[in-house]
């Protein structure tokens, strides 16, 4: 691998890492405001759409991942928080 192509795939690797990092923060933030009840239901369900297109962007194409990985521990927090067992 030459010096430049292993200097992109550094840069690339701490581009998707800061892109993750900022998810993860994103996401236990909502949680945390969901579980706290700073939400209607609506509203919580609204932040759970905004912090997928937010995720997308990050990641575009990456739906089926969030949905696997995110879309249940938010649908916990939601179930829990609002009584909806």
């Amino acid at each position: 691998m030459s010096q430049g192509a292993d200097s992109s795939r550094r840069h690339a690797i701490r581009e998707e890492n800061r892109n993750l990092r900022c998810l993860r923060f994103l996401v236990d933030l909502a949680l945390a405001e969901i579980r706290a009840g700073s939400f209607t239901l609506e509203q919580a369900e609204q932040v759970v759409a905004n912090i997928r297109s937010q995720a997308l962007q990050l990641f575009p194409g990456k739906e089926t991942a969030f949905d696997w990985i995110y879309r249940p521990r938010f649908h916990r927090a939601i179930m829990e928080t609002y009584k909806l067992h």
